[in-house]
């Protein structure tokens, strides 16, 4: 009786599960068309077509370019990590080039910049957003404001109500002034920049 509840289970679902291999294949292709075709003239039909896999495949997996074209940049900053280079301030300016670096990137400028554009339309998108490249970088300040308060550098907060206010402050402070910088005034982040900024997010402007 086991063996036919086990044997059963898996028939609920039909043909063949997603390939993690394709998704990469996708998503990098994605990227591709997002350097040379830029978002407005980027199809699934040619993604599909440089990752080759069908067209089907693509629409089983998202519901359209502006879904599939977030998760390709969302994947990008994916890479960033946090160094411990022995300070909170250096850890912050370590993380904040990366991030800069890869804002630098023609698929990322041009793909995050398309989807929040669609975004202020598509409450879905947002939330996508949000889910997809926001929820998922805040483990950076949580990671780094761990560190710092090991050190001694930050104190432990009791409140996690509390606590949340300040990763959420802590990382629209720092998302919010690198994406302005590089995209909006499309001015460099570049050493000297991000060593101001981190100067002045830790002291405050009073000193």
């Amino acid at each position: 009786m086991v063996g036919d509840m086990h044997s059963r289970s898996p028939a609920v679902r039909s043909g063949r599960p997603r390939s993690a291999e394709a998704d990469a294949a996708i998503l990098a292709a994605t990227r591709e068309a997002l350097v040379e075709l830029g978002w407005s003239k980027l199809t699934l039909g040619d993604v599909a077509t440089r990752a080759g896999v069908a067209k089907t495949t693509l629409y089983r997996r998202w519901a359209g370019k502006n879904e599939l074209v977030v998760d390709a940049v969302a994947e990008l900053f994916d890479a960033l990590e946090l160094p411990d280079c022995g300070s909170l301030a250096a850890d912050i300016e370590g993380v904040v080039l990366q991030f800069a670096a890869i804002l630098a990137l023609p698929e990322a400028r041009s793909g995050l910049m398309a989807v929040v554009a669609e975004a202020t339309r598509d409450e879905a998108l947002r939330e996508r957003i949000r889910a997809s490249v926001v929820d998922r970088q805040k483990r950076l300040v949580l990671e780094g404001r761990a560190r710092a308060q090991a050190r001694g550098e930050l104190p432990a907060e009791e409140d996690p109500e509390s606590a949340a206010r300040t990763v959420d402050l802590i990382f629209d402070m720092v998302a919010g002034a690198v994406v302005h910088r590089t995209l909006v005034s499309a001015e460099p982040a570049d050493e000297e920049w991000v060593r101001s900024f981190t100067r002045v997010l830790l002291q405050g402007l009073g000193s």
